[in-house]
């Protein structure tokens, strides 16, 4: 038996599969549509995150003097950070 680099996992399979069945009936040409706004959403989600942790993590440690007044809940350092507010209950 060969020994693997554990480069090729096995799943490539079961999510080719997984992927079919969401797209069901529809065709391809449709369902890029919904996986680029999948990734979009996704995309969001990890900036939010980036900048929420690194706002938390500062204010946590007072690092700087300016971002003491930094609350990670206003929708505003987002906003001048250029990244997109998720609500709460989004996230």
């Amino acid at each position: 038996m060969a020994h693997s680099n554990g480069a090729n996992l096995g799943f490539e399979q079961t999510l080719w599969q997984t992927a079919d069945k969401l797209r069901s009936n529809m065709d391809a040409a449709e369902y890029k549509h919904v996986v680029l706004g999948l990734i979009f959403l996704k995309y969001i989600s990890d900036a939010f995150e980036e900048v929420y942790n690194e706002i938390t993590c500062l204010r946590a440690t007072h690092r700087q003097e300016d971002e003491l007044y930094s609350d990670p809940e206003d929708k505003d350092e987002y906003i001048s950070r250029r990244v997109f507010w998720v609500p709460k209950e989004a996230r």
